[in-house]
């Protein structure tokens, strides 16, 4: 019989918890502080559009090349230490970012920011599952949901309005500096990797999700490895990721050209489109809440694809001219209930993994996917923007992610079914 975790030790957990999710919307916080800071960037060091976007890939082409493998690491070192390994790295690259004035070099700090984001990213799910209850887990991964929705909309809010302010040296230094902190956070907040260890059988006893005290060798983790992508569960959860996140990014990514022609102001344009990517992060802890009131996990994720579907209709739709207020509440439905897909996938990923040892592993399939979803989804909408004289089929687009999408969640309920 097992007993219920002591107060202060569940206490203890959910902060430590919460302070690996800081570090991920930290190092999420790296990947899209450039969007804001693209136009001086073009000016001072002369750079194309062809380079700029370059820039803006750079990123998710180490998680499109690196993502399992990246996981495979976070297993070997220990999920703390490849935390601040790789906070240690975003540190470096956006303290040297200053420093250099060719692309060719720019282009390589921010592939070495891609590196470090995924040694953040990759054990910031693993360290959730040993850090909490079994009935926490649910919602502090949904939690966990939200770094990349959050950072989005904090660089989206505050690079307009602090970049006119400093020189965006400033702003490289800045994220630095958060990132420094994040690392002492961790470093003091969060048992270390052996501590976590010796503590595995009084957690064992009490209910809790702290894995076993050893750590796979190589050989054992290039097993885990070849298990998660040989296996059904790793390529539902990443493929399922990759439909949102292709039409997400691409929707969110395109709001500051949509509205490029509007009268707003400046700032008003700044705060529309940061609460636009700000409403994900309701939606990805709702999934959270729903999946601990014992909501099904495929359930949660058709609920979402439907909603981004019509969502996306209302928004971009253009056989009837809908008031413009409407269409944004559209756009913060698509985004806000589109939040309910990665608070789920997360919980899946720790379920569906092949092993114990493959989680790490099964994230980082899962992010690599989700980078391929966002490397192509915005050349396509803007693709079919371009035929079509405007972005009135982008529906069309975001329709057919979320009906794969749909299909993919019945897949996995069968999955979870049979298990």
């Amino acid at each position: 019989m097992t007993s219920q975790k002591e107060p202060g030790q569940c206490a203890d957990g959910r902060r430590s918890a919460l302070l690996v999710v800081a570090a991920g919307v930290s190092a999420a916080l790296h990947v899209a502080k450039l969007a804001p800071a693209i136009p001086l960037l073009r000016t001072e060091l002369g750079l194309s559009l062809l380079q700029a976007g370059f820039l803006l890939s750079a990123v998710q082409m180490a998680s499109m090349l690196l993502g399992a493998t990246m996981g495979l690491f976070a297993d070997q070192w220990g999920l703390r230490r490849c935390l601040l390994i790789g906070l240690g790295l975003l540190v470096v690259s956006s303290t040297l970012g200053p420093a250099v004035h060719e692309a060719r070099f720019m282009l390589f700090l921010r592939a070495l920011e891609g590196v470090g984001f995924l040694l953040v990213f990759m054990p910031c799910a693993g360290l959730i599952r040993q850090l909490v209850s079994a009935h926490d887990l649910p919602f502090m991964l949904g939690v966990f949901g939200i770094c990349m929705p959050l950072a989005t909309a904090l660089a989206l809010l505050g690079g307009p309005l602090l970049l006119p302010l400093m020189w965006w040296p400033q702003w490289w230094w800045l994220m630095a500096a958060l990132s420094a902190a994040m690392a002492m956070a961790i470093l003091t907040g969060v048992p270390s990797d052996a501590a976590r260890a010796r503590l595995a059988g009084l957690a064992a006893a009490s209910g809790a999700t702290v894995s076993k005290a050893s750590r796979p060798g190589w050989a054992q983790g290039l097993g885990a490895l070849r298990l998660t992508l040989t296996s059904a569960g790793p390529w539902l959860v990443a493929l399922t990721f990759a439909f949102y996140a292709s039409q997400w990014q691409a929707v969110m990514g395109f709001l500051p050209s949509i509205y490029a022609s509007s009268e707003l102001g400046v700032v008003l344009k700044a705060v529309l489109t940061a609460l636009a990517a700000a409403a994900n992060i309701v939606g990805n802890l709702a999934a959270g809440a729903l999946l601990q009131r014992g909501v099904p996990a495929a359930r949660v994720l058709a609920w979402g694809f439907v909603c981004m579907a019509v969502g996306a209709w209302l928004t971009f739709e253009a056989f009837w001219t809908l008031p413009a207020a409407l269409r944004y509440a559209a756009l913060l439905g698509f985004s806000m209930m589109g939040g309910l897909i990665p608070g789920s996938l997360f919980s899946l990923a720790v379920r569906l993994a092949p092993g114990e040892n493959a989680i790490s592993t099964t994230v980082g399939w899962m992010t690599q996917c989700s980078a391929l979803g966002q490397f192509a989804g915005p050349p396509l909408v803007g693709w079919v923007a371009g035929l079509a004289g405007g972005w009135q089929w982008t529906w069309a687009v975001t329709g057919g992610c979320c009906l794969v999408g749909l299909l993919l969640s019945q897949r996995i309920a069968r999955r979870l079914a049979m298990s």
